[in-house]
């Protein structure tokens, strides 16, 4: 039997991408949510105009009171919600997916929202359902990249890392969501000890292969949590930037105003932002990569470093966040069943699953490097 699928926001930047390989998944019926009528219908026809794809749509707000009765009137099995931004939101869907008995999963990289989850954790376990947060980039392909060399360490010391988007802006939810943290505090561990940087400051440049020396500054993530628990490390940093420098510099300066009382609302200048890269982006190379600098010992006790960057090229890099709930899917359909319960979306998917869900090989492409290789 097939596994039925609802993508809420399945019109939109990411959820376009999501519905795109669901509904040429075997195994899974495609159901599309969305809240603008005229947008759902669209993407409807676009994916139904395919040979072999017969994808349903639910107009409505999935956010409102009885969206659970939708779910069981459709026989939804697993939802995946694409709904941004998530800063701020409530966890209305997840409940309404406990209410229902129907598994969950979000594309959310909000720190509070993804770590926050486990609130709802005693009744998700109780409805026998998995309630899975930022099934996207961070924190899921992360821990995945390191759980796949975790076995070469004896001990982990030091995770950096981060991601540089190509100049191809995502939709405008996106935008707010990542500047909702422009000028203030992020808490990130420095040799054991909790320190605080500023969101979108201390501005740096890192030579990436293929990308060139990009712009990176301070972006906060669930993995600040998670990661000193799951591997042990002591130091902790994540950096983000965007294809073009001049995105870089104007996010320090909003984050700058923001700290200083200058600007105190950064949706107004998130719309301003999201237009005037939408007119620079065309002067982008459309790469992007996220990487990995993992510090610490190896199995023989010496000093061992792994640097991992995941590469896309020709504006593809929005399929690494899409991905992950794409890879989820697949398995479950496959006949994985996640534990019930409410937690951040780790440890459910691999690499090579990861991979295979994108299935773009010309595009996308993993770098891996020990310090130790010569010796390996």
């Amino acid at each position: 039997m097939a596994l039925r699928v609802m993508v809420i926001g399945g019109y939109g930047n990411f959820g376009s991408i999501v519905c795109r390989h669901l509904a040429a998944a075997p195994g899974i019926e495609l159901v599309i949510s969305g809240r603008d009528p005229h947008k759902l219908q669209r993407k409807l026809d676009e994916l139904n105009a395919q040979p072999g794809t017969v994808c349903e749509g639910w107009c409505g707000d999935a956010m409102g009171a009885g969206f659970a009765g939708v779910l069981l009137s459709k026989h939804i099995q697993l939802v995946i919600h694409t709904g941004g931004p998530f800063q701020g939101q409530s966890y209305a869907v997840a409940l309404s997916c406990i209410e229902a008995g129907v598994n969950y999963c979000d594309l959310s990289d909000c720190r509070t929202f993804v770590n926050g989850v486990g609130v709802l954790d005693v009744h998700a376990k109780q409805a026998g359902v998995a309630i899975l947060s930022g099934c996207s980039s961070v924190p899921t392909l992360s821990s995945a990249l390191i759980d796949q060399y975790r076995s070469r360490f004896s001990r982990i010391d030091s995770i950096e890392h981060g991601i540089s988007s190509s100049a191809k802006m995502p939709g405008l939810s996106t935008i707010e969501g990542v500047l909702a943290y422009a000028g203030k505090p992020i808490k990130q561990l420095r040799n054991g000890q909790v320190h605080e940087v500023l969101g979108w400051q201390d501005l740096t440049l890192r030579k990436m292969p293929v990308l060139g020396t990009r712009v990176l500054a301070n972006v906060d993530v669930p993995d600040m949590d998670i990661f000193a628990g799951r591997y042990g490390a002591h130091t902790l940093r994540f950096k983000a930037g965007a294809g073009l420098k001049l995105g870089g510099v104007a996010n320090w300066v909003l984050a700058q105003a923001l700290k200083l009382g200058v600007v105190r609302d950064h949706v107004a200048w998130a719309a301003r932002l999201h237009r005037l890269g939408t007119w620079f982006e065309r002067f982008g190379d459309g790469k992007s990569a996220m990487y990995i600098d993992v510090q610490g010992l190896g199995t023989d006790g010496r000093p061992l470093s792994l640097t991992v960057q995941l590469t896309a090229l020709n504006d593809k890099g929005p399929e690494i966040p899409s991905c992950a709930a794409v890879a989820l899917a697949i398995k479950i359909a496959q006949g994985y069943v996640p534990m019930p319960g409410a937690r951040p979306c780790v440890g459910e998917i691999t690499v090579d699953e990861y991979m295979a869900a994108i299935n773009d090989p010309a595009n996308l492409s993993l770098a891996v490097r020990f310090s130790d290789e010569q010796r390996v």
